[in-house]
């Protein structure tokens, strides 16, 4: 398909206003069960064109490139049953692309035919759906060919040959394009580990505990560690919790220090406590949050 690049068709503020007042609907973000986190395409293509008579293109055609500086962001939902493309022009375009497969099916090379508009498909049907500069279907059918997918954790999309076909309405007339991405490996997902030292101190002048320990990561994040204390005394249950946070490192663990301060008026003595720690942070390339988490229990020492 030879697709050519025009100038920008609608204003965004008009485009919003029309979003607005209820012209058509745009499904950016509707992916069930979809990380949020959409990762930038590195390299990689989108374009289509259509028929007189086709409101979504308008009887134009588009074509767009991150070697020509238009961004294109993909990801997809963890079952790997979609994928959401979205695709800011350079010339100020934007325009949205979801494929997918039927439900509980994972997208796989073939033809999907039948489509319907996602993410509003039936459980039988594969789901379609182009939209943007203001322009969206209310219903449409369409198909689409998967040539190669290839996904990586977190909703990462390293590979997508697809062409599509849609008719907005119950027209005839049709938008007809093709995606390309070709993305490096993906990266490793956050890997987090702690470890609580199994001894610590009670404080005689405040009452507090002391607690140290360890964390490790197999990338430069900044760690959150909190956790619980209990501990009985002559009958008494004593609690408290502790947080802090650490910058981590791949290579060696990295230490942390924390103070837990008891809820009542009893203050931490000496003698065993159960520690329930946890560590949380981002992983950074796919924006979720990992937890590690350990329950152990600690000898306290007087200081």
């Amino acid at each position: 398909m030879s697709l050519s690049t025009p100038g920008r068709v609608l204003a965004r503020a008009t485009a919003v206003l029309a979003l607005a007042l209820g012209m058509a609907t745009s499904t950016t973000g509707l992916l069930s069960g979809a990380n949020a986190h959409a990762l930038p395409v590195t390299q990689g293509s989108f374009g289509f064109s259509g028929d007189q008579g086709d409101y979504i293109s308008g009887g134009q055609s588009y074509a767009y490139s991150t070697a020509s500086q238009d961004r294109l962001n993909i990801t997809s939902d963890s079952a790997h049953n979609a994928v959401h493309l979205s695709t800011d022009g350079a010339n100020g375009d934007w325009w949205y692309l979801d494929l997918a497969a039927p439900s509980g099916k994972a997208l796989a090379p073939g033809t999907y035919t039948g489509a319907t508009r996602h993410p509003f498909n039936g459980p039988n049907e594969p789901g379609l759906d182009l939209s943007g500069n203001g322009r969206g279907c209310n219903t449409l059918t369409g198909e689409f060919t998967i040539s190669d997918v290839e996904f990586g954790p977190q909703g990462y999309v390293k590979k997508l040959d697809a062409t599509f076909e849609q008719h907005c309405e119950g027209g005839t007339a049709a938008a007809r394009g093709e995606v390309h991405i070709d993305n490096p490996a993906p990266p490793a997902e956050l890997g987090l580990g702690l470890a609580v030292a199994l001894d610590g101190t009670a404080s005689t002048l405040n009452g507090k505990a002391t607690l140290h320990g360890t964390v490790s990561c197999n990338k430069p994040v900044k760690v959150d560690v909190s956790g619980n204390v209990t501990q009985v005394k002559k009958q008494k249950l004593i609690r408290g919790s502790f947080t802090t946070s650490v910058s981590c490192t791949p290579g060696a663990p990295t230490a942390w220090t924390a103070t837990a301060v008891p809820t009542g008026d009893t203050p931490f003595q000496r003698g065993d406590v159960e520690v329930e720690g946890r560590a949380t942070a981002t992983d950074p390339d796919y924006a979720q949050p990992v937890t590690a988490s350990e329950t152990v229990a600690v000898h306290l020492k007087r200081a």
